[in-house]
């Protein structure tokens, strides 16, 4: 499973005690501070159905719960869910839009000096020793990933994220380099980061299903990752320099 799921389940104690929270960053009541009141209540609405669909979700499972009965338990109409959420599987992976972007923000924001591989590295391996839930590092994740699991929907929907996470990442990559429409370099490069990034959230996926804490998760996937990072060539790891001064 990608990321999408952990992203949008970050913190505890979800919608029925099903499921953990996902909350805003920013000091309590930056939003607010900068919405009206009209989107503030679209997006208070907003959350309130994804929490309580989340929760049913976890409680009985991605395809036993349908679209009618969380607008039910929401108190709105099924409409109003399509509203905020086009499809079912949104309501499930509602961060997959920032997800999809991360790859290509880390490159975009790396340090004067700093190569684009060496920029998702570093934020990689900040990440999962900051045993961070943006990377899956929390306790319960593994139902998560038990109900992605069990929805031919939700792996569909993933693998369609990770595919959205290698054209921005390949897009990122070409127009901090100014290639050429033609050249190949940008894609392969594109790959290589990509398959690092997957590579290494599945050591996390695995070992989470497999019972361990997020704690030791997180020492496997730096093993894991310091192991990727002997296996990238030079001109992957030096690809994209970001000038200095």
């Amino acid at each position: 499973m990608g990321e999408g799921a952990a992203d949008r389940t970050h913190g505890e104690d979800r919608t029925r005690g099903a499921a953990p929270a996902t909350g805003h960053t920013g000091s309590a009541g930056e939003p607010e501070a900068r919405e009206g009141l009209r989107e503030r209540k679209k997006r208070r609405t907003r959350q309130h159905i994804s929490d309580l669909a989340t929760g049913m979700f976890l409680e009985r499972g991605f395809d036993a719960v349908t679209v009618a009965e969380i607008a039910d338990a929401a108190e709105v109409s099924v409409n109003t869910v399509y509203n905020y959420f086009p499809a079912k599987e949104d309501l499930f992976l509602d961060r997959a839009s920032s997800v999809a972007d991360r790859l290509a923000g880390w490159v975009r924001g790396r340090a004067p000096g700093e190569s684009a591989a060496r920029a998702v590295l570093r934020e990689l391996h900040a990440e999962i020793e900051a045993v961070s839930p943006r990377v899956g590092l929390m306790t319960g994740y593994d139902r998560f990933l038990v109900v992605v699991e069990d929805a031919a929907g939700l792996r569909s929907r993933l693998q369609e994220l990770d595919q959205e996470v290698f054209v921005n990442l390949d897009r990122a990559l070409r127009e901090e380099t100014g290639a050429a429409p033609g050249d190949r370099l940008p894609s392969l490069v594109a790959g290589q980061i990509d398959w690092a990034h997957r590579t290494v959230m599945g050591v996390i996926r695995c070992g989470l299903i497999e019972g361990r804490t997020p704690e030791a998760v997180s020492r496997e996937a730096l093993d894991a990752l310091d192991d990727i990072t002997g296996l990238l060539g030079e001109r992957v790891l030096n690809y994209a320099v970001r000038a200095r001064g």
